[in-house]
């Protein structure tokens, strides 16, 4: 049977389980979670190679790229989230929106649903948003542009009664046409098996985007990074997590041969305001070293050696709203400005 390739765009509001559905599919921890929302910030790409299985489905490598939550940007950062979502949209062979059937939802009626995208962004009178306005019925706006299967997909079904499953599936059912509806647990697993047969159905003959072996597409650097904040959302709150931002500065790997292998990697934490950094320093540094210890075992056993981790904290006020500064934690970015600082040090010699 011929492989079968592709990209599936996971979306979703935020909070709905989108990380931890692309980690349990691809089977290693490629997006950071926790109970926060809008802990995702770029896409992130999870590659799973799949088996052949005789009589039912073909082998198949298949993309999962993970997205920010779905919400009404406000900030440069908030607007560098939604346009990532946009991206994803744009370049994929199928999307899956994953719902969380815990959360109440605010959505259109089926006839207002297919309304015209411009008529549904109007005001009532005196200035109060309408409920086509909310961020459900926003999400339904972005489907209603792609030509591509969209999957439903029913999360944290394991947290609901099963009498209450069905008149959801009912209600979303009528709002847009899909391609299937799974209600799943992605933290149990439960429904992914049958969501990566289907998935595999309509997903094009093609060649792989990535070795065998490749589960993610990310730098270790970012990955690094992104342990690094995880940290900062657990152990802080309020709106230190939402102001923070890390960017590793100083990525040594181990010198080839060493007997006890040692990553020294240096870091530095942005927040917004001095207050924010007294927060996450702590009194007598203790906050800064939770985060850091916490922070130290999961990159070391991400890297699988010993982590020698240095932690800063610079305060860069309204960094959220400087669009040039957003752009600059783009791992994509990052990378192209070390191969330009490379380049300039390769001419200097």
């Amino acid at each position: 049977m011929s492989l079968r390739s592709g990209f599936v765009s996971i979306i979703g509001r935020p909070n709905a389980g989108k990380s931890t559905l692309i980690n349990a599919l691809v089977g290693e921890k490629v997006a950071i979670v926790t109970a926060k929302p809008q802990t995702t910030r770029t896409r992130i790409n999870g590659i799973l190679e799949v088996a052949a299985v005789k009589g039912k489905h073909p082998a198949a490598q298949i993309v999962f790229v993970d997205t920010p939550g779905v919400h009404k940007p406000g900030s440069s950062l908030d607007k560098r989230m939604m346009q990532e979502v946009h991206d994803a949209l744009e370049t994929r062979d199928a999307v899956l929106l994953i719902v969380d059937a815990t959360r109440r939802l605010d959505l259109p009626e089926p006839e207002i649903a297919e309304e015209d995208t411009a008529q549904q962004g109007a005001a009532k009178p005196g200035g109060h948003t309408s409920r086509r306005e909310s961020e459900d019925a926003f999400v339904f706006q972005l489907l209603r542009k792609l030509d591509c299967p969209v999957f439903l997909l029913i999360n944290k079904i394991d947290l609901i009664e099963r009498a209450k499953l069905l008149p959801l599936i009912q209600k979303l059912s009528s709002l847009y046409e899909f391609a299937e509806v799974i209600p799943i647990s992605a933290r149990k697993r439960d429904g992914l098996d049958r969501l990566l047969s289907k998935l595999i159905e309509v997903l094009p003959k093609g060649e792989r985007y990535f070795p065998k072996d490749q589960f993610t597409d990310q730098p270790e650097r970012f990955l690094v990074a992104e342990l690094i904040r995880e940290r900062i959302l657990v152990e802080t709150g309020e709106e230190v997590p939402y102001a923070s931002a890390v960017v590793v500065e100083r990525f040594e790997e181990p010198e080839a041969g060493a007997k006890k292998p040692v990553t020294r990697i240096s870091a530095v934490i942005y927040c917004e305001r001095a207050g924010q950094k007294a927060i996450l320093i702590g009194k007598g540094g203790s906050k800064l070293k939770a985060i850091g210890t916490a922070a130290r075992k999961e990159i070391e056993s991400l890297l699988g050696t010993r982590v020698f981790l240095e932690l800063h904290v610079i305060v860069k006020e309204n960094w959220r709203e400087s669009r040039g500064f957003v752009e600059s934690l783009d791992w994509r970015r990052q990378l192209e400005d070390l191969g330009a600082k490379e380049d300039d040090t390769t001419r200097e010699r």
